[in-house]
């Protein structure tokens, strides 16, 4: 019998990817893996959970350097932990009490015929590998530019181009990555958020267009009906939609307000970004006034305008068409 195939959530950081894996291991069919590529400590380099050095923020992984990559997520995703390795890089308090988290939830998974579920921002650019290589199941989520740009401004992040632009074999793959470049330092925050999401939007056109086991999912639908967009997501991955599943998503999906007691650990050792909410009213709130998110609008269809490339080239569906003053507030 063929095993079921492991899951990759992904998507630029602050669109969603925690939210949509936590609501897939509403299942009880997954084991959640959180962030293995990321290139800080924690939730990144625990070789107990993946035994390979990552080096660049949103790491590049394709069939001319995957030799490190494909024995070390092979393991990963059929939840082997590596003890030994993790002992010998991290054994501080914190450490042991993180693999003892780890290493039992790997073991009962793998017992219990459970499949991993990567959650991985840092993972986007390698989407198609995961899918090809590693036979995943891949949930791309997009958020709209708007709301993605207003939650990075918000929380005063900036992006490092030159950790995309320093990868070679990206650049080589996707040659338009270079249209980073010119904002290399970039202060203006709501700029640089923009161009990347455009950038990495075309990365996933291009990918979902040659990997057919990427989905691109859209953050704004699945806020505005989680029931009928999780049960779609759960049927493309294999997973039973069971009563289970729908009172958890249903919780998770229409608090107002964080509760005391909530299905989903968010904090301690599974920090995550996710938190409950109310994902209807998530659509109506403002997260970047008009004239912002104006700009945003304008820089991303205004790189779209100065491709000139065949349609058939292009990503395969717009996400610029939220009201300039009306967007989700920060996903996790």
């Amino acid at each position: 019998m063929t095993a079921e195939p492991p899951v990759l959530v992904t998507g630029l950081p602050r669109s969603g990817t925690s939210w949509v894996g936590r609501m897939l291991t509403a299942s009880g069919r997954l084991v959640y893996v959180n962030e293995p590529l990321n290139p800080q400590r924690p939730p990144g380099r625990s070789p107990g959970v993946l035994d390979a050095s990552v080096t660049h923020r949103f790491q590049y992984i394709c069939p001319d350097n995957e030799t490190p990559w494909l024995a070390a997520f092979s393991r990963t995703v059929a939840l082997r932990y590596g003890w030994a390795a993790e002992l010998r890089r991290n054994h501080g308090p914190g450490d042991l009490a993180r693999m003892a988290k780890y290493g039992t939830a790997f073991t009962l998974g793998r017992l219990l015929a459970r499949r991993a579920l990567l959650d991985d921002p840092f993972a986007l650019l390698s989407a198609q590998w995961f899918a090809e290589r590693l036979g995943c199941r891949v949930v791309v989520v997009v958020r709209d530019p708007v709301s993605f740009a207003g939650s990075w401004r918000r929380l005063g992040w900036r992006v490092d181009v030159r950790e995309l632009l320093g990868q070679p074999l990206l650049m080589r793959d996707h040659p338009y990555v270079a249209e980073l470049e010119p904002f290399s330092g970039e202060r203006d925050v709501i700029t640089a958020a923009a161009v990347l999401w455009r950038v990495a939007w075309r990365v996933t056109g291009t990918m979902a267009r040659r990997a057919a086991g990427l989905r691109v999912v859209c953050y704004e639908d699945l806020c505005a009906a989680p029931l009928d967009g999780f049960r779609d997501l759960y049927d493309w991955c294999g997973l039973p939609w069971t009563d289970r599943a729908v009172r958890r998503i249903t919780a998770a999906s229409t608090s107002s307000r964080r509760p005391a007691r909530s299905p989903f650990t968010w904090s301690g050792l599974s920090r995550t970004a996710y938190r409950p909410m109310d994902s209807r009213r998530a659509l109506t709130a403002a997260s970047l006034p008009h004239e912002d998110a104006a700009r945003v609008q304008h820089l991303v269809q205004e790189r779209e305008a100065a491709v000139g490339e065949p349609d058939s080239d292009r990503p395969p569906v717009a996400l610029v068409r939220h009201p300039l003053d009306s967007s989700p507030p920060p996903p996790a």
